[in-house]
């Protein structure tokens, strides 16, 4: 009987690692070795490197990321942004290409500094706009350099794990009777469970085909319109008002335009993308 493949999980107790966590009983043909911060601290390549030498994963799904947006923003922070995104992703690939594994990247539509008003395509100029999006793409290219990795670029994740947008706007509702969500910002919400779907089918498929790609939910909304569809579902009486991002000001610019063309990620591996509604229904009947 063939021993079964490994498959590495960085950033396990984070929303998408939580979620692969969640299917991976799905995929007895795997053993998973699902990690967090403490059991294998990314940023010292040391670490990595005994890991590696220890447990031989034949797959790493790089879930773990400095995420906190804002507070890369400061200049305190900064090392500890770059160690994460960027040098922690150079350990890993290195890692990877010594031992003979394949890395699947996690990375984000804040490459882009949110010009557009097409969906962004894997080929389009990144020109990010923020600390972490800086981080990030410097992640994407440390990857590039040491390994044949697939990089998957996601937007507006959520899920019933961790803190995210759905979560946060749940609370609000209940103890608020009105709250305001910005209306002139543009993209699609990624519901963590579909992502981390899409990930193990892809490699459980045994079709490797590096590069960069794009994958979020069907669609195309803007904040306040996620919000009113979040309101409908759990049927709140929140009343919920639309401002511009001018009155919501944050130490990180945000994209005004996160919508990613999913077209070579659909094609590639033949996968189903669900619409954004539909995920985020089954998403809040899961909470």
């Amino acid at each position: 009987m063939q021993p079964r493949k490994k498959i590495l999980v960085t950033g396990s107790n984070g929303q998408l690692g939580s979620e692969i966590g969640v299917l991976a009983n799905r995929y007895p043909q795997f053993e998973f070795l699902a990690t967090s911060r403490e059991q294998l601290p990314i940023t010292n390549e040391g670490a990595v490197n005994d890991f590696f030498e220890k447990h031989r994963p034949d797959f790493c799904i790089n879930c773990a990321a400095y995420t906190a947006v804002d507070k890369a923003e400061d200049t305190a922070e900064f090392d500890n942004v770059s160690a994460v995104n960027k040098d922690a992703v150079s350990h890993l690939a290195k890692a990877c290409a010594r031992h003979n594994a394949r890395l699947v990247h996690i990375s984000t539509d804040y490459v882009f500094d949110g010009t557009a008003t097409e969906p962004y395509k894997e080929t389009d100029a990144t020109n990010p706009v923020s600390v972490y999006g800086t981080t990030k793409r410097e992640g994407e290219i440390a990857a590039m350099a040491q390994t044949d990795a697939i990089i998957i670029r996601t937007a507006w994740v959520y899920a019933p794990f961790g803190n995210n947008f759905v979560k946060t706007i749940m609370r609000l509702m209940k103890e608020r009777p009105q709250i305001s969500v910005v209306s002139d910002q543009y993209g699609t919400p990624t519901y963590a469970a579909d992502l981390a779907q899409a990930i193990l089918a892809i490699i459980a498929s045994g079709n490797w085909k590096p590069g960069i790609y794009h994958y979020s939910n069907k669609g195309k909304i803007n904040w306040y319109e996620f919000a009113l569809a979040i309101k409908e579902i759990i049927k709140s009486d929140c009343e919920v008002k639309a401002i511009p991002t001018l009155q919501y000001p944050t130490p990180a610019k945000r994209p005004a335009w996160s919508v990613l063309d999913k077209t070579k990620i659909q094609e590639a591996f033949g996968l189903e993308i669900p619409e954004w509604k539909d995920s985020l229904k089954a998403c809040i009947h899961r909470m």
